[in-house]
């Protein structure tokens, strides 16, 4: 089995940057059943590109960050949802938290954060709280811009935050407000 990790334009990512996990050999699957259109958009090459976003370090050892689907694009730079939501666990106020990316003019996309405040936390919990926490650990760009509290998150039977969920709903608020 052969492993990569490439950088959106296909050149190979570099040790300790992301890029997307693809892979070959005689246990991946040659396609989806009766599916040409989609087999065409995630084998090329015969390399399949998984949708993972992964760091190779210096030992050849991989880690996945995050899914290729749930990055947010912020004036052409990649934002990976985990890494600010990593960020925001380490805020004691904050229980959960999950992030997408909302249409934004100036940028193509900013950083959303949902949140659901702690309930043994005393004080209040504000936007510019979150924001400001944000500020110290992460680069501007990748700073949410808009902080939406949730009394709780959508979430699979298993208990895993429904990313898609949110999307759907930034979907339809932005599609609303277009009109």
């Amino acid at each position: 089995t052969e492993v990569r990790l490439v950088q959106d334009n296909g050149q190979p990512a570099a040790e300790g940057e992301p890029g997307e996990l693809i892979v070959r050999g005689p246990q991946v699957m040659r396609g989806y059943w009766k599916r040409e259109d989609e087999t065409a958009n995630v084998i090329k090459d015969g390399w399949l590109y998984t949708g993972d976003v992964g760091v190779m370090d210096s030992q050849g050892y991989f880690r996945i960050v995050d899914r290729k689907k749930d990055m947010v694009l912020v004036s052409g730079f990649n934002v990976y949802p985990n890494e600010v939501e990593d960020a925001l666990a380490k805020m004691g106020a904050i229980l959960e938290a999950a992030v997408v990316g909302v249409p934004d003019r100036n940028s193509g996309e900013s950083v959303r954060a949902y949140v659901v405040k702690n309930p043994e936390f005393a004080g209040e919990l504000t936007k510019e709280a979150v924001i400001a926490h944000c500020k110290t650990l992460l680069t501007d760009y990748k700073v949410p811009k808009s902080v939406v509290f949730r009394d709780e998150l959508p979430k699979s039977p298993v208990g895993k935050i429904l990313r898609k969920d949110l999307k759907s709903e930034v979907k339809t608020e932005f599609a609303v407000k277009s009109k």
